[in-house]
This record gives C-alpha cells, sequence and structure tokens, in this order.
C-alpha cells in the first residue's frame, strides 16, 4: 500500500494544514468534533456563558489539529501543482 494512503488527513493543496478526510477514521474524528461542538453549546450556552463556550471550542479545536498532525500528511506551505513537480 502506498504511504500516502495511510494518512487520514491529507495536505491542502495550496496554503498550510490539511484538507477533508481520506479514511474512515479520519471521517470519525470530524463527525465527533462536530458532535462535540454542538453539545457544547448545550452544556455552555454561549449566551450566558461566552467564557465557558469560547474555551471549550479553543480545546476541540487544539485536539483537532494535534490528531491531524499525527495522523495526517507533514504540514507545509504548499503552491498547488508547483510542489508538485
Amino acid at each position: 500500500m502506498p504511504a500516502e494512503l495511510k494518512y487520514w488527513f491529507p495536505a491542502k493543496r495550496y496554503g498550510w494544514g490539511w484538507g477533508f478526510p481520506l479514511r474512515w477514521q479520519g471521517w470519525l474524528v470530524m463527525i465527533a468534533f462536530v458532535a462535540l461542538l454542538a453539545a457544547g453549546v448545550g452544556f455552555f450556552p454561549p449566551a450566558t456563558k461566552p467564557g465557558a463556550y469560547f474555551l471549550f471550542v479553543i480545546i476541540l479545536i487544539t485536539i483537532l489539529t494535534g490528531i491531524c498532525w499525527l495522523t495526517g500528511e507533514p504540514p507545509r506551505w504548499r503552491w498547488g501543482d508547483k510542489d508538485r513537480a
């Protein structure tokens, strides 16, 4: 199996970071992330507890970034087709 297919998250074609998941594990992570964001609105209503909700979102984003870093292609700045040559 080619090494690039083992990544859960591919590198973006332009810019820095990762794109949509390639494998079911990545999709599961994304679904869990969105579900936790939605659940956070119930636990920390932004209208009454904006600071707690903001902290909750920052923690979720940090965890998602860590998972992408560990299971995705190595991040670096990419220029689209210019990088592929």
